[in-house]
């Protein structure tokens, strides 16, 4: 009895220990193999799982399709400005990932003469609205694309650039997707990343939804992309641009 009684407290200790430290428990039990961490405590604005220190969001359902298309974006955001900062040539084949309604596809495809964007997203509801905008923008280079969490399902080597408006903080694996990108990517191809600037406390957008230049450059790095320049010409977001290096530098 004493034994068993022995082995009760000790039990009530560590279940204890654990209830009083749960992100150290989470961590211990996370295979050391996995780039991702989950943590049962965690921002109730994120999915619990943790990449390179930042928990990532969660997504934005097409429900949400509303808030993408709403009238005050363009002087909330300015996405006018975002397209005219891409230095887009004619011919250009252009991935919008996480493309939603179609919102920057839409006003890219035009610039585009002789090339197309590809509007990458995970929600086939949003290409029902892709293909009524279609119709009704008379526009024929938006090409919907179904990814998955983990692959955009691009070709190797078939985009001149990729681009992720306030899209990339709530990829759920966002280093299986960007190394899929990477090699989508031609060679010196680009990536551009606008994200509302986590470094400013005064943007009024919930944390998660907003990321660091140095958390960007930091994940970026992380799949082989370098870093050329950052834009801050919007009202509240970093405009990042991402390179490729040529296969002999890669």
């Amino acid at each position: 009895m004493p034994n068993f009684l022995h082995f009760i407290v000790n039990l009530v200790v560590i279940l204890s220990f654990s209830l009083l430290n749960p992100i150290n428990t989470a961590q211990a039990v996370s295979p050391s193999t996995t780039v991702y961490e989950q943590r049962i405590i965690h921002n109730p604005d994120g999915i619990g799982k943790y990449y390179m220190g930042r928990e990532i969001a969660k997504v934005m359902g097409y429900t949400g399709a509303g808030w993408l298309e709403r009238p005050s974006r363009e002087g909330e955001e300015q996405p006018s400005k975002i397209v005219s900062l891409l230095n887009l040539k004619p011919n250009d084949v252009v991935a919008d990932i996480g493309a939603g309604t179609g919102y920057l596809s839409f006003r890219i495809a035009p610039l585009l003469t002789a090339g197309k964007v590809l509007a990458v997203d995970v929600q086939p509801e949003m290409f029902e609205i892709i293909e009524l905008f279609k119709k009704e923008k008379n526009i024929s280079n938006v090409e919907p694309i179904l990814a998955t969490l983990t692959d955009p399902n691009l070709p190797n080597e078939s985009v001149d650039l990729a681009l992720m408006v306030d899209a990339y903080h709530e990829l759920e694996y966002p280093q299986e997707v960007m190394q899929k990108i990477v090699k989508a990517l031609k060679p010196r191809g680009r990536v551009v990343l606008v994200e509302y600037r986590g470094e400013n406390p005064f943007i009024t957008i919930k944390g998660l939804h907003k990321m660091t230049q140095k958390q960007v450059r930091k994940e970026m790095q992380a799949v082989g992309l370098v870093w050329c320049e950052t834009k801050n010409l919007l009202p509240q977001q970093h405009l990042m641009v991402f390179q490729k290096p040529d296969s002999s530098e890669f």
